[in-house]
């Protein structure tokens, strides 16, 4: 406990109740599926008397695996690894039982009571430390990332109960394994994350899966915005169809997702969405030069796309403690399934970081949204710029080593992707119309126009290689290459 609570609770003890934990042990002891009626919340570390804690852990092992959990055999066990006496024995076993059989009906009012009180005591914790930070803040910390820091504990508090989970035994981690593993086999698909809404992609990806930091990086005119909004409004109108088709399960079709429009403004992104829902130009759009009909498609567009799950950010030069504590704030409130952020190399970092050099800083914005994509359990789609020296070599397809400040983004990401686009390069190389070079430029031209090469150059959990898809620059929209052509409907 920090110092700063210390102060606050040296008068009176921290807040609990022993008589509500023997009561919740007792049930549990006597009628075992007691347990499985209680709150998944509450965990050992909820109650406030250490033995307790250690006689509901040893009771939800044996339950989880079909074994008998009462006096008899947690006494054996506690007896075989020396933990008896730190229980109070075997006769306290015995005391918990007592009128057990008149307590299992409230046991799960017990469990509420234990849990809410566990949190208070946290909340006295957190308190203290948030207290003592105010009066002695780190060196280069303003009132704002104090906020900041407070935010960000306050959250992990209401999500897990604790403001620090610590460590946690491999037998959780399996058995969250293997649930994934369950319902991906459940699944019958080769998409076992987020569905980008790109057949190939997800084919490749398996989808954007929880708690990965996927970076897509290209050079300027590549299309690397184009295809972070195709993909965002993909989630996005999946969970909207979802909903309007009363899936129960609409939570597990597409997502909510946050964008943050670093370069473009929501207006700009907003126009982007419009164009490519109604296949009309944007620069068309954005000039007025439409026609009747086409104006009132964008007016039934806007009232489709209005119930968008999609949020935007479009403040310029945010820092990545000010985007964390936003994306927090949103999961609490509206929920959250998926953050984009265009692009990497425009968010801030501290002003420490700052000090350090542009690696450093960039070093700690990559940190800060691989731990944002697991503390939230989203995934966190990120895209960066590469270096000019692309363009000094005869190949011009992006590697790892072109990410500008790429230790810090290859280490951190658990997924790389790259655009290249032939075209882009050939339309600046046409030699003279007429000569022999020239035709062998056009049929290279027919065969690279509206296509693009999506490069995954490192995926953790998966293979790597290159997916072809169509984008069309007019409505500046990727697609699957076998819908080339084709039109939204």
């Amino acid at each position: 406990m920090a110092d700063g609570s210390l102060a606050q609770v040296a008068t009176h003890a921290a807040p609990h109740n022993l008589d509500a934990e023997q009561a919740l042990l007792g049930a549990i002891l006597f009628d075992n599926e007691t347990y499985n009626r209680i709150t998944p919340k509450l965990q050992a570390r909820h109650f406030y008397d250490p033995a307790h804690g250690r006689i509901f852990d040893a009771c939800a092992a044996k339950i989880a695996v079909g074994s008998l959990a009462d006096g008899v055999t947690l006494r054996e066990q506690f007896t075989r690894d020396g933990g008896l006496a730190e229980i109070g024995g075997a006769t306290y076993l015995l005391t918990l039982l007592e009128n057990a059989a008149r307590l299992t009906v409230h046991a799960q009012e017990y469990a509420e009571l234990v849990y809410d009180l566990a949190l208070r005591r946290e909340l006295i914790r957190v308190g203290g430390e948030i207290t003592d930070l105010a009066e002695n803040p780190p060196d280069n910390a303003d009132a704002s990332d104090i906020i900041e820091e407070a935010e960000r504990t306050l959250f992990s508090l209401a999500e897990t109960g604790s403001s620090s989970s610590g460590l946690s035994p491999f037998s959780r981690a399996l058995a969250t394994s293997i649930e994934a593993a369950a319902a991906a086999y459940e699944n019958k698909s080769d998409v076992s994350g987020l569905a980008t809404g790109f057949m190939d992609l997800d084919q490749k990806l398996g989808g954007l899966h929880k708690s990965d930091l996927l970076i897509l990086a290209a050079r300027p005119s590549m299309g690397k915005s184009s295809l972070a909004v195709n993909i965002a409004y993909n989630v996005a109108y999946a969970r909207l169809k979802a909903q309007r088709e009363g899936f129960e399960e609409a939570r597990n079709k597409g997502g909510v997702v946050a964008f943050f429009a670093l370069e473009m403004s929501a207006d700009q992104l907003a126009m982007r969405l419009l164009s490519d829902f109604t296949s009309i130009e944007s620069d068309r759009i954005r000039r007025g030069k439409i026609e009747k009909h086409e104006y009132e498609k964008l007016a039934e567009a806007s009232v489709e796309l209005q119930a968008l799950p999609l949020h935007i950010d479009d403040q310029g030069g945010i820092s990545i403690s000010a985007l964390q504590a936003r994306c927090r704030r949103m999961q609490r409130t509206t929920g959250l399934d998926l953050i984009v952020v265009d692009y990497l190399q425009l968010i801030t970092a501290s002003t420490r970081a700052s000090s350090s050099g542009r690696v450093q800083e960039v070093s700690e914005i990559t940190m800060g949204l691989k731990t944002l994509a697991k503390d939230l359990r989203v995934p966190v789609l990120a895209l960066a710029q590469l270096s000019r020296a692309v363009e000094q070599r005869d190949d011009k397809r992006p590697q790892l080593s072109d990410l500008r400040e790429s230790g810090s983004i290859e280490q951190d990401a658990d997924v790389v992707m790259f655009i290249y686009r032939e075209d882009y390069y050939l339309e600046r190389q046409e030699p003279r119309e007429g000569s022999e070079d020239h035709y062998d430029w056009q049929r290279r031209m027919d065969e690279a126009r509206n296509t693009a090469d999506v490069i995954i150059g490192k995926q953790r959990h998966g293979p790597i290689g290159t997916i072809k898809m169509h984008f069309d620059p007019r409505y500046t929209r990727f697609g699957n290459l076998s819908d080339r052509g084709q039109q939204r409907s």
